[in-house]
């Protein structure tokens, strides 16, 4: 679990596994801070989503930038991604996203972070982040709709 958190945010195999191990060590460090044992995999995850998050900031690789657009609100029904599409497909095309949006829309859909959370851990606004989620949503949404051609 711990390991899929940290690919899919710096989508790179030999990072992941360095920030687990770094991240394992900073979890013992600090195991006494936990209260509730119930929550350690959640405490985990956190430590995982927040390294990897600074890895990123390190090799100035991620550059999120507040935005201060206003999400435009539309009646129409939101795009959903077919069910039969295959998981590989899916997969191939969060990888081939911008790096913004791809973090943005694996720490909402597939981590399940709220937005006002992925705006504390990446440090922009949460109008940001719902911006670059729609964003990531719908560029998603043509990279499959182009692939399945």
């Amino acid at each position: 679990m711990m390991y899929g958190v940290a690919y899919r945010i710096l989508n790179n195999r030999e990072n992941a596994e360095d920030l687990i191990q770094d991240a394992f060590i900073v979890g013992f460090q600090k195991i006494h801070q936990i209260q509730d044992e119930a929550n350690l995999g959640g405490w985990l995850k956190r430590i995982v989503t927040n390294k990897s998050l600074d890895k990123l900031r390190m090799d100035k690789r991620i550059q999120m930038v507040d935005q201060e657009l206003a999400i435009e609100n539309t009646t129409e029904e939101e795009a959903q991604i077919d069910p039969r599409i295959p998981v590989e497909v899916v997969k191939k095309a969060i990888n081939e996203l911008k790096e913004k949006y791809r973090i943005v829309l694996t720490l909402y859909l597939i981590e399940d972070y709220n937005h006002r959370e992925i705006g504390e851990m990446l440090q922009i606004k949460e109008s940001t982040v719902r911006n670059q989620y729609k964003r990531g949503k719908q560029q998603l949404l043509e990279l499959i709709k182009t692939s399945r051609l």
